[in-house]
């Protein structure tokens, strides 16, 4: 039995990737209607595909991004609401901030701890329904995220669309500076991993896979095929792992390097990038 493709499927993949209606048509009807194996098919037979996947229809809201005083944890909160109104009013962004020094306050090990917070002797779950009533709109904390360092940096994005935490390995002069400038790079280029070691299984047998796929339809003798797609898995790890991408300051150089030219030794451990709605 074949899987019935309707226009706002077709529609939704094409917002997604980019391609032409029929393309998105033809891809879904060959995934049988997954969204993840039809892009993976547009990109097999070379379509052009954007670079952001989100979904379009994502909920409105704000991001923060917040560190404690001496630098050793960051924290992202995310905090939805209905409307790009709601999401721009003071006081919607106040509650985001409120949330967010809470967390910063009282370091909860996941959302759900966030959420049973107190703040005046209220939880934080009880005050998200009660803003809900006051602003007219459905609101909710959908991401929370943590991370610790020597020396942790917070940045925040296009107006409040999206946050970045980094994590330094020194707390040693120029870092804060040094950070924020990867951290820059991180919202801009939005690095899938660390580095090449820390990228899953499942993403490079996917990014081979497509590879091997893009080289045959190419007319290239089988026996390159493997060769030729293992470059293109060293270009993928240039390209989105952070360490290993060029710096976008300076392309002379990559992030590692520029991170060692700051101060010897001197690299990321960890990371984590918050976007609206993605």
């Amino acid at each position: 039995m074949s899987v019935q493709i309707s226009a706002a499927d077709v529609n939704k993949l094409r917002q997604q990737t980019g391609a032409g209606m029929m393309d998105c048509k033809k891809a879904l009807i060959e995934a049988n209607g997954e969204f993840e194996a039809a892009v993976d098919y547009l990109r097999k037979k070379g379509a052009k595909v954007a670079a952001s996947r989100q979904d379009r229809d994502s909920n409105e809201g704000v991001v923060i991004a917040k560190a404690t005083t001496d630098g050793k944890r960051g924290v992202v909160v995310e905090l939805n609401c209905e409307t790009d109104f709601v999401a721009k009013n003071a006081e919607f962004i106040a509650l985001a901030n409120k949330f967010t020094d809470l967390a910063v306050e009282k370091n909860p090990a996941s959302l759900e701890e966030l959420l049973s917070l107190e703040v005046d002797g209220q939880k934080v779950s009880d005050i998200i329904i009660e803003n809900t009533g006051k602003m007219g709109e459905k609101l909710g904390i959908s991401k929370f995220e943590t991370v610790s360092g020597d020396k942790v940096v917070p940045y925040i994005h296009g107006n409040y669309r999206l946050g970045v935490l980094v994590a330094l390995n020194q707390a040693v002069d120029g870092a804060a500076e040094a950070g924020r400038d990867v951290a820059m790079q991180i919202a801009a280029m939005n690095p899938v991993a660390l580095d090449k070691a820390d990228v899953d299984t499942h993403t490079i047998e996917r990014e081979m896979e497509i590879a091997k796929e893009q080289i045959r339809a190419e007319g290239k003798p089988e026996e390159m095929v493997e060769k030729i797609a293992a470059g293109k898995l060293n270009k993928f790890y240039k390209d989105s792992t952070l360490l290993n991408q060029e710096f976008v300051k300076d392309s002379s150089k990559d992030v590692r390097k520029f991170l060692n030219d700051t101060a010897n030794g001197l690299t990321v451990t960890a990371f984590k990038r918050v976007q609206l709605g993605s």
